[in-house]
This record gives structure tokens, C-alpha cells and sequence, in this order.
């Protein structure tokens, strides 16, 4: 009797990677995917069983939001129990946002959620694509020893690295090599090979219910602070009406400008119930804010530290926490703690 096939969901959003060159316009545009084997003919190799849902109107992700990431959430959650893997096909701008976002909202997760996509459309001669597609393929049937998947988390594969997803920071708008995860190893090295980093990868908890929580909380935003910002824009932005949280981007290993203005605002903003999470402008590297004065400046004004998350992460955690309920002191214990392999405590 032959094995069970290998089943696996693939989700295309919108994005370069699904688009074609209209023949008579010249112009790209989404192609159908339920043709998608006669546009990647070397997905017949693949010894899966490959089922495919398309958006209804494919997204550029620049519009991304967060009913969006319900949406595959949703297809997800519906489609569980039916395939051993899910692979994301999502435009690369705002690829990091998604792969974070999803991260907390798929509680539980127990199978891989490969995201991918491309720098050139999928119908370009030249296309990194193809490539990416086959590989986020074969990473999501992969197994482990036991059996189980091989990876049982939200990830990134782009051109020769499997990253975890809430690690994740797109940092390049020009070469195939896009995405860097700074503060956490690869999960897995794409060459000849396709070898996996079995200590970096998530192992959740077995036995727990997977378990969906689709509401963003977005009222949140970023303040990034410069040599020379003002008293006035600062004052601005932490009176924003309805804003529950503010990720600032502070310099080096979380310092700031030592005005005791700027201090001044933090506290009447903390005092007033905002959340302010200190995480720092460098890619790599993490908050440590009692190292040097202005950093325990702001600490005793009321940040909370978000060690080495990044920004994407950061801003979508804090969607996720308040979005669940949580008030600003809640929320800002648990952005300091390790919910789904996305900060080193």
C-alpha cells in the first residue's frame, strides 16, 4: 500500500511573485493559479498533493492590513485538520508585518506556514520565483524524525535562508538576497541541500488546541527619534486621541536625547495609560537601557524594554495584545516575554 501524499495548501495573496506579462499589453498581471502547474511546470516533480486559494482580488502589500491577515488566517483555520503545511504567496514589502502578525494570531501552531514570494514576477525568464515557490514547498512537506513536520511555525523562505517570520526584516529592495533575521540564526540553509538548523527551530508545546484570535488592536504607532526632533512633535504623537501604544525607536542599545522634556512627555503619557516600548534603530543588537544614563532616563520614565524585537514585530505584538484585551501594564509585561520565539529574554 503507497504512503499518503503529502498535502499542501498554497495561499497566493497578490504580489510580484503571481504576476505574468499580459501578452498584448506588455503590462503584468495576476495570473489564474488554478493554472498554476502549466506556469511552473517543475511543480509536476513534487510528489504532493498541492491545492491552491487565490484571493479574490489579489493584494498589493502595500495595502496590507489587518482584515487581511484575517483573511488568511481564516483559510487557514478552516483548512487545518485537511493539509500537513500552508504556503503564503505575499508581496515582499510588507512580507515581515504578515509573517510577525501571523505569528501571534495562530496560537498553538503546530505545522508550517511558509511565507514567500519574489523580487521579479514569476513569468520573467530570470525570476527568483520559481525557485522560491518550489523551495517553500518542499520546506512545508518536510518531516522530522518523528514523523511530524519538520517546521511548526510562521516562516520566511527567500533565496537561500528559512527565517522565523517574527524575526524577520526586509532590507533590501533590490537584490534576490531580501530578508535578514539580524538577532536569530536561519532556520534552515538553502544550497545543494536544504539543511535545517534543528536547534533554532520552534517546538511548541504538544497537545494544545489550535486556536485562531483574529482581533488587531490599531490604535499603536511608531516614533522614531532624531538629533534635533522637538518638544512639540513628540507631545503630538503621544496625544494622538485613542492611542494605546507607541513603539519608539531609540538609538543604539535604547538611548535617547537627555532633555528632560523628553523624559517629561513619556511619563504624563505613561501616566496617563499609553504604552511606550523602547527598541532600538539597529537592526542588530538589543535594548539595554540601564547601560548608559539616557537609557535609564527613559526606563524610569515608564518605557518597558523590547530587547531585540523587531520593528515589525514589535507593532504587530502590540496589535495583538490589545487586541485581546490586554490594558497597557498587562501589555507591557508580556512584551517582554518570549510568546512565539520572537525576543531573546
Amino acid at each position: 500500500m503507497s504512503a499518503k501524499k503529502t498535502r499542501i495548501l498554497l495561499i497566493y495573496t497578490g504580489g510580484t511573485i503571481g504576476m505574468i506579462e499580459n501578452p498584448d499589453t506588455k503590462a503584468l498581471e495576476p495570473f489564474d493559479f488554478n493554472h498554476l502547474l502549466d506556469n511552473v511546470p517543475k511543480i509536476k516533480m513534487l510528489d504532493f498533493k498541492i491545492d491552491n486559494f487565490q484571493f479574490d482580488v489579489p493584494i498589493d502589500s502595500a495595502d496590507m492590513n489587518p482584515a487581511h491577515w484575517g483573511q488568511m488566517a481564516k483559510v487557514i483555520e478552516d483548512n487545518y485538520d485537511d493539509y500537513d503545511g500552508f504556503v503564503i504567496l505575499h508581496g515582499t514589502d510588507t512580507m515581515a508585518y504578515t509573517a510577525s502578525a501571523l505569528s501571534f494570531m495562530l496560537n498553538n501552531l503546530t505545522k508550517p506556514v511558509i511565507i514567500t514570494g519574489s523580487q521579479l514576477p514569476i513569468g520573467e525568464v530570470r525570476t527568483d520565483g520559481e525557485e522560491n515557490l518550489i523551495t517553500a514547498l518542499q520546506v512545508a512537506a518536510a518531516k522530522d524524525t518523528d514523523g511530524g513536520p519538520m517546521v511548526r511555525e510562521v516562516a520566511i523562505l527567500f533565496q537561500n535562508s528559512l527565517l522565523r517570520g517574527n524575526r524577520s526584516t526586509k532590507f533590501s529592495a533590490d537584490n534576490f538576497d531580501a530578508f535578514r533575521s539580524s538577532n536569530y540564526p536561519v532556520l534552515a540553509n538553502i544550497g545543494l541541500d536544504i539543511t535545517y538548523n534543528k536547534d533554532a527551530l520552534l517546538r511548541p508545546t504538544k497537545g494544545k488546541e489550535f486556536k485562531v484570535e483574529y482581533l488587531m488592536d490599531t490604535n499603536v504607532t511608531y516614533l522614531d527619534l532624531f538629533p534635533g526632533i522637538q518638544e512639540s512633535v513628540v507631545k503630538a504623537v503621544l496625544s494622538i486621541p485613542g492611542l494605546k501604544g507607541v513603539v519608539m525607536k531609540t538609538y543604539g542599545v535604547g538611548n535617547s536625547p537627555s532633555n528632560p522634556w523628553l523624559f517629561d512627555c513619556i511619563r504624563d503619557a505613561v501616566h496617563k495609560g499609553l504604552l511606550v516600548i523602547n527598541i532600538s534603530q539597529c537592526s542588530n543588537g538589543k535594548v539595554t537601557p540601564m547601560k548608559y544614563s539616557a537609557g535609564v532616563g527613559l526606563a524610569k520614565a515608564g518605557t518597558v524594554s523590547g530587547h531585540d524585537l523587531t520593528s515589525e514585530a514589535a507593532i504587530t505584538k502590540m496589535m495583538y495584545l490589545f487586541g485581546m484585551g490586554a490594558t497597557a501594564q498587562l501589555a507591557g509585561k508580556y512584551m517582554e516575554k518570549n510568546l512565539h520565539g520572537e525576543l531573546t529574554e
